[in-house]
């Protein structure tokens, strides 16, 4: 069935007003976003009636609507108001709770399997969001844009059953997350040197804690995992003998990014990847032990390559992780990994002059949260939509297409893994990427490389080109791309038809000089976009490396209709 685009009305966000009421609502509609795209569309179970979606639960035969604000090409729609259920011949409303049950019932039926923390971590993200929305309710003094846009992500990932959910008390997630806008202070453990691993240059931790003595190097700790792994009985046995001192929290204030467990100090620019042993959304969010080492060997290689790619594509660039420190008392997996710490570079060395940095994911986001959102950009300057859009485009895909066809390197360019730098009128100028936790590599171009690994750190390192065409073609268009596009789809609903016709001529643009490469002819073909299955996954309680991908009707086609499909 198809439908034309409606025009978009106000966010649900912004139509419920109480944090209790905005975050029922944003939670109903994440749950039917995740069932739209994973369970109902592949089974041909959703179509449009007019300004309503209808959605059917094959094995439990219930029948669900939800009134539309804009209909997307595809299938990323804008809810507004309450999901309701077909009872007997009237439409009842379906809460979140009952809503997050008739998905577990759904699930148990279709996988023969039960999940008893499903409806838990539901509520736990729904009262993430409320809290968060209560805090943010109280007068603050407004931070600069970037700080901004890191900590803007209150109602996260519109395609996760539980965007927010998070292991622990939930007091620190007050005290510790972003979305609160906290300031952190790190505690610095005393290290006798014979127990500190470290790995590259991580020089630049001794110019941020400089050394109590030369017997000891210092260890900077995110404050939440200390207390998570103080009675651990590795490190207490080192701090009785000595060997670990713990001098305490100090030294300048810390931001914590939208990952939460990399914080940000902005006097010296510099970025601290931490491990924190709290499951967000899917994972616990370790440095597992070859992922330290596996990042610096990765910035060795792909570092000279994405300098290469920035003389050919002006404005891109990666942020280097130079080393990592981390304590090694026996030998213990646990210290190890939940001590390790991961130096990332700055910002500024490579912002343009009067060029702003923001997070893709704030300029992306569904309900408006702080001035970076891409509505806000566009009215510093003309307003013009599609100038903007092919802009960033034109920093965003060429230099990531051209990492995995010429290179066999797989960036994993999510929203939240890009920043952007956008000038005074608000036009996109630069595109940094950052994180080398999921970039991977293709085996056959990086062999040689590969071999000189530890197996434990290579094998984690490589995808096959199936698999990591997969990751690149859903993280740039599905999460990326077609979140940005629809940001600017709310704005300008007309354009959206237009906004892919661009996407499109980027794609092909680049392809013809990369001697047309068969998943871009296939891609520009109208072969489906590959969406990742984060309720299924979440059902299945696995690690994001057991994802897999559920296939989305492509507007990259010539001949994909310029209006919904479903």
């Amino acid at each position: 069935m198809t439908t034309s685009a409606t025009a978009p009305g106000t966010p649900a966000a912004a139509q419920t007003g109480q944090p209790g009421q905005t975050a029922d609502a944003v939670t109903a509609h994440t749950l039917l976003n995740c069932l739209v795209r994973e369970v109902s569309a592949p089974e041909h179970q959703v179509t449009v009636d007019r300004d309503h979606l209808l959605l059917r639960l094959p094995r439990r035969d219930l029948l669900l609507r939800a009134r539309l604000r804009r209909v997307s090409m595809i299938g990323a729609h804008r809810f507004q108001g309450p999901v309701q259920r077909l009872d007997a011949a009237a439409w009842a409303t379906v809460g979140w709770r009952e809503l997050a049950g008739y998905v577990q019932e759904e699930l148990e039926l279709r996988t023969g399997t039960a999940n008893e923390e499903f409806l838990d971590q539901v509520a736990d993200s729904r009262e993430t969001i409320r809290a968060a929305l209560e805090h943010r309710a109280r007068p603050a003094p407004p931070p600069d844009l970037y700080l901004a846009s890191e900590q803007a992500l209150v109602f996260g990932h519109r395609f996760h059953p539980t965007p927010k959910a998070r292991s622990g008390d939930p007091a620190d997630w007050l005290a510790y997350g972003p979305e609160t806008g906290a300031r952190i202070r790190l505690r610095h453990l005393a290290v006798r040197r014979d127990l500190v691993r470290e790995e590259g240059e991580p020089a630049e931790l001794n110019a941020l804690c400089p050394p109590a003595d030369p017997e000891h190097v210092m260890l900077p700790v995110h404050p939440w995992q200390f207390r998570l792994l103080r009675d651990h009985e590795g490190l207490r046995a080192a701090m009785a003998e000595g060997a670990v001192v713990d001098t305490g929290v100090s030294g300048p204030e810390w931001v914590p990014t939208a990952s939460v467990r990399t914080l940000y100090q902005p006097d010296t620019d510099t970025f601290l990847k931490f491990s924190l042993n709290v499951r967000i959304t899917n994972c616990l969010r370790k440095n597992a032990s070859y992922e330290l080492s596996g990042a610096v060997a990765l910035n060795r290689l792909v570092q000279p390559v994405m300098d290469r790619l920035a003389d050919r594509f002006p404005g891109c660039a990666l942020l280097a992780e130079t080393g990592y420190r981390t304590l090694a008392a026996d030998g213990d997996t646990d210290l190890i990994e939940g001590f390790g710490v991961i130096v990332r570079s700055g910002l500024r060395p490579h912002l343009r002059p009067g060029v702003t940095p923001v997070l893709a994911a704030a300029i992306a986001d569904e309900y408006p949260t702080s001035p970076a959102h891409v509505s806000h950009l566009l009215s510093r300057g003309s307003g013009d939509v599609l100038a903007w859009w092919e802009a960033y485009l034109g920093l965003l895909l060429p230099p990531v297409l051209a990492a995995y066809f010429e290179h066999g390197i797989v960036l994993e360019p999510h929203l939240q893994n890009v920043v952007v730098g956008v000038s005074a009128d608000g036009m996109p100028a630069q595109m940094l990427f950052r994180d080398l936790e999921g970039t991977k590599l293709l085996p056959r171009p990086h062999a040689r490389f590969l071999a000189a690994l530890p197996e434990d750190v290579r094998g984690p390192m490589t995808y096959d080109a199936e698999r990591g065409w997969n990751r690149v073609a859903y993280c740039l268009l599905v999460n990326h791309v077609a979140e940005v596009l629809g940001a600017l789809a709310d704005h300008r609903p007309a354009l959206e038809p237009a906004l892919w016709g661009l996407v499109r001529d980027r794609i092909d643009a680049y392809a013809r000089t990369a001697g047309e490469p068969p998943r871009l002819r296939a891609l520009l073909s109208g072969v489906p976009l590959p969406a990742k299955a984060n309720l299924l996954l979440r059902w299945a309680r696995q690690a994001d490396r057991h994802a897999h991908y559920v296939p989305l009707p492509s507007p990259l086609g010539a001949d994909f209709p310029r209006e919904v499909m479903l």
